[in-house]
């Protein structure tokens, strides 16, 4: 059963490492939550390592820039991944054509240009990838939609209903369906994956809780610490993207309840009803090796 615990600290001695996520979890999309930034300070204090694993469709750059914004200090993490940084090498390699149609905000440019050093090579000895219009595409891209703050996946129905019919493979950046932004819910770019394949369409996905992004995290964290077997904690408030991503990946898990779905679990964010996040994570059959309210 998922033990409600009171704090990071009350199990950092157990793991070498947490795969963090940032959204709901260290940021609102606005500012940051500083218990959440004391937190993963005082794990790094005691020689840990943090490595950010965010479902976010910019690469590694763009997401060390957006979280400076924000307010997250340069002391709280190690490492950074992104479902961005995976989904770009499948892009590279050609997984949906070197000829791609762009869904996504002026924000997600960086996607198309700027690349971690550990894909230089691969993106040195493949072809160029051309965006063009979406008659012209063998494939599509999406990060997310072009304003996420007034559309919904609704609003590309006539262009998803032609990449179907035109059988074009979706290249999904970030599988996240939903995220607050502020006190504002927006869709991201796996609401329009999902609703790409629930018209018949075929989309790919490198982010939580798929394989990929995991795989680039653990080298990246390999490449930093040369531990060879570290015991990782997986943190974050989705419970089908970094809880069922880490459970599918044979690591611990900590449920932020505060998140996403912190309206199921009682009036007081900090304080989640334990009967309410057993049952709730029961009928989702899902169980999360630890949760609490605010990450702390």
């Amino acid at each position: 059963m998922t033990e409600i615990i009171p704090s990071l600290a009350s199990v950092a001695s157990r793991y070498d490492a947490v795969f963090c996520d940032l959204w709901g979890c260290l940021h609102n999309g606005r500012t940051a939550y500083p218990a959440a930034v004391a937190a993963l300070r005082a794990y790094r204090a005691q020689g840990k390592v943090v490595v950010l694993l965010t479902n976010s469709p910019r690469p590694k750059s763009g997401v060390l820039e957006q979280i400076a914004h924000l307010g997250v200090p340069r002391d709280v993490w190690d490492e950074v991944a992104t479902s961005g940084d995976a989904a770009q090498y499948a892009l590279i390699t050609g997984a949906v054509g070197r000829r791609v149609y762009h869904i996504g905000a002026a924000r997600d440019e960086s996607f198309f240009a700027e690349f971690a050093d550990d894909l230089q090579a691969t993106l040195a000895s493949e072809p160029p990838i051309v965006r063009v219009a979406l008659r012209e595409a063998e494939g599509i891209v999406c990060t997310g939609l072009v304003n996420d703050e007034v559309e919904t996946p609704a609003d590309y129905r006539a262009i998803l209903l032609y990449g179907k019919t035109m059988g074009l493979p979706m290249l999904c950046a970030n599988p996240d369906l939903v995220v607050d932004l502020g006190d504002k819910r927006v869709y991201c770019a796996g609401a329009i994956a999902a609703a790409y394949e629930q018209m018949g369409g075929r989309a790919l996905y490198f982010g939580k809780p798929h394989p990929p992004i995991y795989d680039l995290a653990r080298r990246r964290l390999a490449a930093f610490t040369g531990i060879a077997d570290p015991q990782i904690l997986c943190i974050g408030d989705g419970i089908a993207t970094d809880i069922q991503g880490g459970i599918a990946e044979g690591m611990d898990t900590l449920f932020i309840t505060a998140g996403l779905a912190a309206a199921e679990f009682g009036d007081d964010p900090a304080a989640p009803d334990a009967k309410l996040v057993h049952a709730w994570l029961e009928a989702r059959q899902m169980s999360a090796s630890y949760a609490m309210g605010l990450l702390v």
